[in-house]
């Protein structure tokens, strides 16, 4: 498993911008499937969006789409997500996840938060006036 951390939760505005990093041990970052994922109070956890080997090879849950953007610093073991145009509906606690590949597709992989077995502790977004 991976050690993973997330950093840059916060509270923001609606209609405000906030990025989330996630760091992760490991040697080669692009081996890896790394994905956001988050939980409001009483909800289930959720794929907000995922990374794999290649900046292009990404998901994205329909619901941040256009919305949120999720890129890569390979020489920083580091992935991030760039969160625009937030709402009220996007507070949670947001979860950095990742799984070894290959990933044959990860518009099927990604949203199941059960493929993942390295987690990180979690990040509080709230997006309130």
């Amino acid at each position: 498993q991976l050690h993973l951390v997330e950093s840059g939760g916060g509270l923001v505005q609606p209609g405000g911008t906030l990025t989330l990093s996630c760091a992760a041990s490991v040697f080669r970052l692009d081996y890896y499937a790394i994905g956001w994922f988050r939980q409001a109070p009483g909800k289930e956890r959720e794929a907000v969006s995922c990374i794999h080997d290649t900046p292009a090879n990404t998901y994205y849950s329909d619901s941040v789409k256009g919305r949120f953007t999720i890129s890569r610093d390979s020489a920083k073991n580091t992935v991030f997500l760039q969160m625009s145009s937030l709402e009220p509906e996007d507070t949670a606690v947001y979860y950095c996840a990742a799984e070894e590949g290959p990933i044959v597709d990860i518009n099927y992989f990604c949203p199941q938060a059960a493929f993942f077995n390295s987690w990180g502790q979690g990040t509080q977004v709230t997006v309130s006036s």
